[in-house]
């Protein structure tokens, strides 16, 4: 799930070397923390938060399949 959201981040940014993606696990299952550079930020959230959401949904498809949850926290 990690690779997946480094993979679409580093696809997005014009600085993916900048791109760096933490998985924190909690209680209640997979927290994926994706921090890229503040030139960037814009890019990643999208348009009413629309490419966010989109990550969202794609990590919770995988995270379903693999039977656990996951969130995706975005840190500035």
């Amino acid at each position: 799930m990690k690779e997946l959201i480094e993979h679409i981040a580093q696809a997005l940014v014009d600085h993916p070397d900048d791109v760096h993606v933490e998985e924190v696990e909690e209680d209640n299952g997979v927290v994926i923390e994706l921090q890229v550079n503040d030139e960037d930020l814009g890019k990643v959230i999208g348009r009413r938060g629309r490419t966010a959401s989109a990550m969202r949904a794609l990590l919770s498809a995988s995270a379903t399949k693999r039977d656990t949850k996951a969130s995706l926290e975005i840190l500035e």
